[in-house]
């Protein structure tokens, strides 16, 4: 046995350790996650920034990346941001420039059954009847004014010629009625 063999025998803590570690490829897909990410990051606006958890000196990094007029200067910038995104909760950001691109599942099913809403109501009185069981404190009187306008709106919409412009005006006031009305906490 060498003495190099002594040392490090075979199938020792290393062998385990290295099964455990990510593989260098690996590594360098996060790394290009985190820098691809720090691009856009320099993209957006000072107040969206300041609505994300960053650190100052991250914050300050992708602020001069954004007022860097040279090319290279800025690829420079920009790597040194994706560098500094190691340390940063990549996942979280990642969440919120998600939301605001795409808006939260949440937004968009209070969305859709507010405009569910609105057609029920336009399609029968037994909607507002029961809106109205369901939020006592309503303007009914409001509300019935703006069905029937609406009503009438659509009324006039089905009887124009092809190619004519449909008013929407008082179907999109019913519809902001009802998201005020009933506005999520």
């Amino acid at each position: 046995m060498t003495p190099q063999e002594r040392d490090f025998p075979p199938g020792g803590d290393d062998d385990q350790a290295d099964a455990e570690r990510p593989s260098k490829s690996q590594v360098k897909r996060e790394m290009h996650a985190l820098l691809d990410l720090g691009k856009e990051l320099v993209g957006l606006s000072p107040e969206r920034l300041a609505q994300l958890p960053l650190s100052e000196k991250l914050h300050d990094a992708i602020r001069l990346a954004q007022r860097t007029p040279s090319r290279e200067g800025l690829r420079r910038q920009v790597h040194y941001v994706g560098k500094l995104m190691r340390d940063a909760p990549a996942d979280e950001i990642r969440m919120r420039l998600d939301e605001w691109r795409n808006g939260s599942r949440e937004q968009t099913a209070h969305l859709h059954r507010l405009e569910s809403l609105r057609e029920d109501l336009l399609a029968d009185d037994a909607a507002l009847t029961a809106l109205l069981a369901e939020h006592p404190g309503a303007d009914s009187q409001a509300l019935r004014s703006l069905i029937r306008a609406a009503r009438r709106e659509a009324a006039a919409n089905a009887a124009l010629p092809p190619g004519g412009e449909p008013q929407r005006k008082h179907y999109r006031a019913l519809y902001q009625a009802l998201k005020t009305l009933l506005e999520p906490a």
